[in-house]
């Protein structure tokens, strides 16, 4: 094909073509972005910037792709036209950063690039300028990447020149500037709140810091800004928020880092509606704005936590399918198979879900099945299926295989069948145990047969509020309660007298989460603001007098002063922004990620330090 060639003279913007070298000349590297040229440009002379994606050399005309921030651009370096930027081209490699004055073009018919946002025009270059040279980068730096993680990461520079991840990172900016824009425009204070403060406990380890000039003491990294928002409440402020920086040292993995990024959000004289109406509103609004290919179901549900855990096993469920679990422990109980009767008789449960269709599966397929069930942490499994087709009433004996040792008559499984919500055609699963690890084993299970049977629609985000959440958590190995979410929870309304009783358990908070396709998104809470409701929950906790005077001092006294009703809500950036984006991990969309070991291998750190500083901040290692 014969690309048209452009007359030296014409600039396409007035100005004459003098030939002065390119490093003469005052303007800018870049008089436009690769992305930002289409067909209107054409006959234009513009200046670019940027880094060599591919070069081609295509007997006698070298095409080069140049990439920048906001895309990708064809380049076309002929001999004839401007020979000396040719003979430069010739020596361009991989991720060199050059900068190319050059006149747009349309590609000539047949060439066109659909892929590209720029696929029907190309740069006709006039002049090229080598900026850097590049050594040959560990991995190409395209979205097909291979190579392993701790590789990318090592190189994480160089990874984030790899589109996705400039995408990832151009997203998570647009959430961020929605969330500023929408809670400015309603009245909310963007406050920063200390990175050094007092070590208090929040339900994970602190990051403690040593102080030089008060020898012996130590700051803590805040896990959140919860006390401090708290304080901006009695203060006045009544309506707070902050992108916080929080930092806790737990042990981790794919959704969570050592330190991470959260809206934390504070509203005074509100209840629970009033959060969960404010973030249903900002969390709508920004997909529809940012994200309008994703589906989005509204209004979001409101979920009691004890309905989750029944229908879904999980405080996190993935609402994107059905698969939803009944308890049968009485229908169970009339078995004489051991496990389910030795299950039962120790105060456990026997719980199941239907996987529509599946009645096909062969024996080697359950055993894959159950082999799936043992990873989960489950003893094993139990299952039915109801072969053949009609209705549930007129199924055969002969059509209702059991699993080996489960012994009923056809009569039995027809009415733990309906009981379910099984027809002819589906398999039955079933699991015993403690009802804490049954919900886990089950849920997981559940996941997985959503993934495997397709039920799963990747466009779609199903969020949810749970609501209802126990106040308090009994710690088995610790023989103590614990708050399900943190100390300052209020109680359900109504429930207070109940704090002075026997049944702690059973007690109602005011805590909500916000959940999305099985994972958690944010977490709140209406908080509690009068002292005396404060100390006596700290006193169930087990603090003494002491220990709540030395920790929790300061808030308490605030209480005394006047302290307003209020609550709220943190949502996690590096979460939302991973499920938006369809990222596998939150490390994909966090510029310098830790490892799932909490190591910077970029940096190398954690890493020793010399004996100076340790003698500056009195401190001696101990093997």
């Amino acid at each position: 094909m014969t690309r048209p060639a452009i007359r030296p003279g014409n600039t396409g913007a007035g100005t004459p073509n003098t030939g002065t070298k390119l490093e003469h000349r005052r303007p800018p590297l870049k008089s436009a972005s690769c992305n930002d040229l289409g067909e209107a440009h054409i006959d234009r002379r513009h200046t670019l910037a940027g880094w060599v994606g591919r070069r081609r050399d295509h007997g006698g005309i070298i095409f080069v792709d140049l990439r920048d921030r906001s895309g990708v651009v064809q380049v076309v370096f002929n001999p004839e036209l401007a020979p000396d930027a040719y003979r430069t081209a010739e020596q361009l490699r991989s991720e060199w950063v050059i900068e190319v004055q050059g006149d747009v073009a349309r590609r000539p018919p047949g060439s066109e690039n659909p892929a590209l946002p720029t696929g029907t025009i190309e740069v006709i270059a006039r002049e090229v300028r080598v900026l850097n040279s590049s050594l040959t980068p560990p991995f190409y730096i395209t979205d097909e990447v291979e190579a392993d993680e701790s590789l990318r990461l090592k190189y994480r520079y160089l990874d984030l020149r790899r589109p996705e991840m400039q995408r990832n990172l151009i997203l998570r900016h647009q959430v961020v500037k929605y969330i500023r824009d929408f809670l400015d425009s309603r009245g909310f204070l963007e406050i920063e709140t200390p990175i050094l403060i007092k070590s208090t406990p929040e339900g994970a380890r602190d990051y403690l810091v040593p102080s030089r000039l008060q020898k012996g003491s130590f700051y803590a990294l805040p896990q959140s800004p919860q006390q401090l928002k708290q304080l901006l409440m009695v203060a006045g402020v009544e309506k707070y928020f902050q992108i916080a920086r929080c930092f806790r040292d737990e042990d981790l993995r794919a959704d969570r880092q050592p330190e991470f990024t959260q809206l934390d959000l504070e509203m005074s004289f509100v209840d629970q509606e009033d959060v969960l109406a404010l973030t249903e509103e900002l969390y709508t609004g920004m997909i529809e704005s940012l994200t309008p290919e994703k589906k989005l179901i509204k209004p979001f549900p409101r979920l009691p936590y004890a309905e989750a855990m029944a229908r879904y096993g999980s405080d996190k469920p993935d609402l994107r399918f059905g698969l939803e679990m009944t308890d049968v422990t009485d229908l169970a109980g009339e078995t004489e198979f051991r496990v389910f009767r030795s299950t039962i008789e120790q105060g456990g449960i026997v719980k199941g879900l239907v996987a529509p269709g599946q009645a096909h599966y062969t024996g080697s397929d359950l055993r894959r099945l159950e082999e799936t069930a043992r990873e989960f942490g489950a003893g094993g499994m139990s299952h039915l299926r109801l072969q053949g087709d009609g209705s549930l009433e007129n199924l055969s004996e002969e059509n209702i295989l059991l699993s080996p040792g489960l012994r009923m008559p056809a009569e039995w499984s027809r009415r733990l069948a309906a009981r379910m919500g099984a027809q002819p055609g589906d398999l039955i699963l079933l699991m015993a145990g403690p009802a804490n690890r049954v919900n886990l084993w089950l849920s997981a299970m559940r996941n997985y047969l959503g993934e495997r049977l397709g039920l799963i629609d990747d466009q779609l985000l199903s969020f949810a509020f749970l609501t209802g959440f126990p106040l308090f958590d009994w710690d088995e190995t610790n023989g103590r309660w614990d708050s399900s979410h943190h100390p300052f929870t209020a109680p359900a309304d109504g429930k207070e007298p109940l704090l002075d009783g026997a049944e702690l358990g059973n007690i109602e908070s005011k805590a909500y989460d916000l959940v999305c396709n099985g994972s958690e998104l944010a977490s709140g809470s209406i908080r509690i603001h009068r002292r005396e409701l404060q100390e006596k929950i700290f006193a169930i906790l087990g603090y003494s007098k002491e220990q709540v005077e030395e920790r929790f001092g300061h808030i308490l006294e605030a209480f005394e002063y006047g302290a307003p009703p209020h609550g709220g809500i943190a949502p996690g950036i590096d979460r939302l922004v991973t499920i938006l984006a369809g990222a596998d991990s939150i490390r994909d969309v966090i510029a310098f990620p830790k490892t799932q070991s909490g190591a910077d291998l970029l940096f190398g750190a954690p890493a020793p330090v010399d004996a100076a500083q340790l003698r500056d901040l009195s401190l001696r290692l101990v093997e």
